[in-house]
């Protein structure tokens, strides 16, 4: 097995039940994977529903990582992860308890049945876009040859509402 460190990028969002803890639980778990090493946590934002707006608003996170697992790996272990955490599969677009998506894998361009890197449609929205600017903005997208940054600027819809002021890793305090 090849211990090659790949970087890359998660998209977090929750719309159902406790919608913090549905991210920290699953940043927690990613966290605590042999192979993967947590690098930075966005801060957490509320977006309106992209799709289908009869549901509740959406808190959307991202997190870089370093791992030596392959795409299809990661993605595996990310969908046992949203089924651990109470996933249902319901309508596209629809409500649900937890969703993560690789949305980009160091400048890997594929497209099959199971996944498609970078995310597809991860450059037309704001609520994946922000949180990556905010854990690195120096991002090029591998397709389209621009940053997070200039993505931000065209896009017209915008789906944030706010930033939540709560953190999704509590910082462990040294007591001493």
């Amino acid at each position: 097995m090849s211990h090659e460190q790949h970087t890359a990028f998660i998209g977090i969002g929750s719309n159902v039940g406790n919608r913090i803890d549905n991210i920290r639980k699953a940043v927690n778990l990613i966290n605590a994977t042999e192979g993967i090493e947590l690098i930075a946590v966005s801060s957490l934002y509320e977006s309106l529903p992209f799709g289908n707006h009869n549901q509740q608003n959406f808190y959307n996170a991202a997190i870089k990582i370093q791992t030596v697992l392959t795409p299809y790996k990661l993605f595996e272990l990310l969908k046992k992860f949203e089924l651990m955490l109470g996933r249902i599969h319901r309508a596209h677009w629809g409500p649900r308890e937890i969703d993560l998506d690789i949305l980009l894998f160091d400048d890997l361009i594929l497209s099959d049945d199971v996944l498609t890197l970078p995310h597809k449609g991860m450059h037309l929205r704001d609520f994946v876009l922000l949180p990556l600017a905010e854990i690195d903005d120096k991002i090029i997208h591998p397709v389209y040859k621009m940053t997070v940054k200039q993505f931000l600027n065209q896009i017209k819809d915008r789906t944030i509402i706010s930033k939540i002021d709560e953190k999704i890793l509590k910082e462990e305090k040294e007591i001493g």
